[in-house]
Parts: structure tokens; C-alpha cells; sequence
């Protein structure tokens, strides 16, 4: 009989239930039978170094060196993290998803050790301003646009709506809050934001195939961190049945709050007087805010200028239209994609002060989230690409 590797199974267990993965899946990943997965986390046995590494590396997203610390690690958890949202939610986020928040602490992380622990902008809108949720939308929205410093002229004459999106990235890690993307796999979940005193993070979900609805994400999960929260922008919005008080009132005006930034009230009011709405105002108004078909039929159904069966049908058509337009797109250039997904402000600090020779090639591949190897290929691709 072989001997156990001393780690720790308390560890193990810890590691599935932190992706929310039953027994089952782990098992059938393995290529074992689930009551083994049982033996190794009630430390009746133990895996061999190899299927260590496997679980470590492959399907937990782990570090090997903790399944022999004495004690599970101490982690932020999606309970703190996202207190708006119910507990019947959290319990249904995807491994994927809980690999990719864990992915996101450590962006944190990176960004504090390589600023020194100091947000650099000169203006912090996450310090500079704060709401409460009693407070009125409109109001909310024309002191954000304000301090960021955009006019909605401005806005309306950007090339396009891909355009606006560069833009808005832009503008708001210029105030002090990195945005970073990837693949989620999860239309449900169009992005999410995690707080902190110094470097809060927005993630948007790339693989939702609508600008428009990222560039919505982007600003629901902004007002978020100024209530001084993590926040997820979800799709379906019937879990706000399950929550009250101040946490509804947050997620209601987080969504109100994007609407009412990118289509101000007053000037949509002007844009749709005396007009029938039908597709082609729809997307008329659509390509002059640059937001998404949503939005604009949204707050046509908001003012009562469409029903709602008009709505639902439009709503579903661009679902399939969204739909098909995921399934035309190529999987693309991988190292550029981790570019746009790392961004220019991102890729720019971690390039310069490698270039200062203050970490290693070996940090440099950990920060960039890629192996050694593969660094020549996506500073080519970033340095290439332009404006992303």
C-alpha cells in the first residue's frame, strides 16, 4: 500500500466547495469514482502528487503548496463580497465564475503591489463621491457624468458604439477604477465589481456578444462601488423579489443609473416627441446614444410609449440576434484577446516597470496571467494593436 502524501484533507473539501463543485463533477474530472473523492477529503486516503497537481492546477485553479498548510486559507469570500445579492444566488454561481472572482482578488493584489500599495490617479471617483440609495437617479447621474467629464455631445459623436466602449474604459480607469474583461461563458452574468479602499476592479463578461450591454455593465457596477459595494449585473433580475430594504433599493438604482447616464431623460424626451416608436427610431436612438437596442426600448416602455408585448418581442429578437452573432465569431487571436482583456492602463504599468527592472521575467508571466513563453506574442499583440 502506498503511503499518504501529508496534506490536508479539510484543505481538499475546502477547495471544491469554494467553486461550488459537487463531489460528482470532481470525480468524473478525475476519472474516479466519487467515493474516492470522499476518502481523500475525509483523509481515509489520499491522491498520489500527480492527481495533486491535477486537482491544484487543473480544476481548483490553486496554488499546490496550500493542500499542505495546516488550515484552509482565509479568503474573501462572494457572501462579502456581494451583499446585495440573496443567498439563493450565490449558491448558483458557476466554478467557472467562482474561479474567475478568485482571478479577480488577484488582480487586486497585482495592482497594489505594483503601484505601492497607492491608487496613482490624481482623481479618485470612488473617494470623491458617494450616494445613498434614497437619492434621486437623475441627480446621481448628472454629478457622475459631470466629474468624469463628458458631455453627452460628446457621447453622441463618437464613431460608434465599439468606439464607446474604448472610450468609457477609458475614462474610468483614468479616474482611478481598472476594468478588465474575460470570457465568462455565463450570458446570465454580464460582469461584476469587487470594493476596496484603493484599487476597486470591474470585470465585464466579453463573451455577451452585445457592446451595448457592456458598456451598461460598466456603469451598473460603477455606481456600485460608490455605495461602497461589490455588485454583480445579472441578466434576470426576479431575484430582487428576495431581497429588501437598502439592498433592493441599491440593485433598482444601479440599473436606473445606467439607463439614465447613457440616455439622459431630458434629452431623450426631445428625441422621441411626437415620434411612433418602431424598429428603425429604435435603432435610430440606439446608434445616437450608442447603447444597446435594450435600453432604448426600456425606457420607451418606462415612458409608456410601447407596450409590453411589443418590448418582449423586440427584447427576444435581439437575444437571437445576439445569439447568432456568437455563433458566426471566431475564437480569434488568443493573445490578443488576453490584451484587450488585460487593457492598455493595465499592460502599460506592468511593461514599465518590468522594463525598470523591478521583478523578475518569472513575475512579469504571473502578472500578465500567461507562461514565459508566451510573453514575446502578447507584448507584440498589445503593442500592435492600438487603441484598445
Amino acid at each position: 500500500m502506498k503511503a499518504k502524501i501529508p496534506i490536508n484533507p479539510d484543505t481538499l473539501r475546502w477547495a471544491r466547495e469554494s467553486i461550488n463543485m459537487p463531489e460528482e463533477e470532481v470525480a468524473f474530472k478525475m476519472k474516479k469514482d466519487t467515493a474516492v473523492i470522499k476518502e481523500w477529503e475525509s483523509g481515509v486516503s489520499s491522491p498520489t502528487y500527480i492527481q495533486l497537481e491535477t486537482l491544484a492546477y487543473t480544476i481548483y485553479k490553486r496554488p499546490i503548496a496550500i493542500f499542505f498548510f495546516p488550515e484552509p486559507p482565509t479568503e474573501l469570500s462572494p457572501q462579502n463580497s456581494f451583499r446585495t445579492l440573496p443567498e439563493s444566488e450565490l449558491e448558483q454561481l458557476s466554478s467557472k465564475f467562482l474561479r474567475l472572482f478568485r482571478r479577480a482578488q488577484a488582480m487586486q493584489a497585482n495592482l497594489e503591489e505594483l503601484n505601492e500599495g497607492l491608487n496613482p490617479v490624481p482623481k479618485k471617483i470612488f473617494k470623491d463621491l458617494r450616494f445613498k440609495p434614497s437619492e434621486n437617479v437623475r441627480s446621481i447621474a448628472k454629478v457622475v457624468r459631470e466629474y468624469l467629464g463628458v458631455e453627452l455631445d460628446v457621447q453622441i459623436h463618437w464613431k460608434n458604439i465599439e468606439t464607446a466602449l474604448k472610450k468609457w474604459r477609458s475614462i474610468v480607469e483614468a479616474h482611478g477604477v481598472f476594468v478588465f474583461k474575460d470570457a465568462f461563458r455565463q450570458d446570465d452574468l454580464s460582469g461584476f465589481c469587487l470594493y476596496d479602499d484603493e484599487f476597486p476592479i470591474i470585470y465585464i463578461n466579453n463573451s455577451i456578444p452585445s457592446t451595448g450591454r457592456q458598456i451598461f455593465t460598466l456603469f451598473h457596477e460603477l455606481i456600485h462601488l460608490l455605495f461602497n459595494t461589490g455588485g454583480i449585473d445579472k441578466e434576470n433580475d426576479a431575484y430582487l423579489r428576495q431581497i429588501h430594504g437598502d439592498n433592493k433599493k441599491i440593485e433598482i438604482l444601479c440599473n436606473r443609473f445606467a439607463g439614465e447616464f447613457l440616455v439622459p431623460e431630458n434629452d431623450f424626451r426631445k428625441s422621441v416627441y411626437r415620434k411612433n416608436i418602431n424598429d428603425e427610431i429604435v435603432e435610430q436612438l440606439a446608434a445616437k446614444y450608442k447603447v444597446s437596442w435594450e435600453v432604448i426600448l426600456r425606457k420607451c416602455l418606462d415612458k409608456g410609449l410601447i407596450n409590453q408585448s411589443y418590448y418582449e418581442a423586440k427584447r427576444q429578437e435581439g437575444i437571437k440576434r445576439a445569439e447568432e452573432k456568437r455563433t458566426r465569431a471566431k475564437g480569434g487571436n488568443y493573445y490578443l484577446n488576453q490584451a484587450i482583456y488585460l487593457g492598455d492602463r493595465y499592460l502599460n504599468l506592468v511593461f514599465r516597470k518590468y522594463y525598470q527592472n523591478r521583478f523578475s521575467t518569472e513575475q512579469l508571466a504571473e502578472y500578465l496571467n500567461v507562461k514565459v513563453n508566451h510573453i514575446p506574442r502578447l507584448e507584440t499583440d498589445f503593442l500592435g494593436r492600438g487603441e484598445s
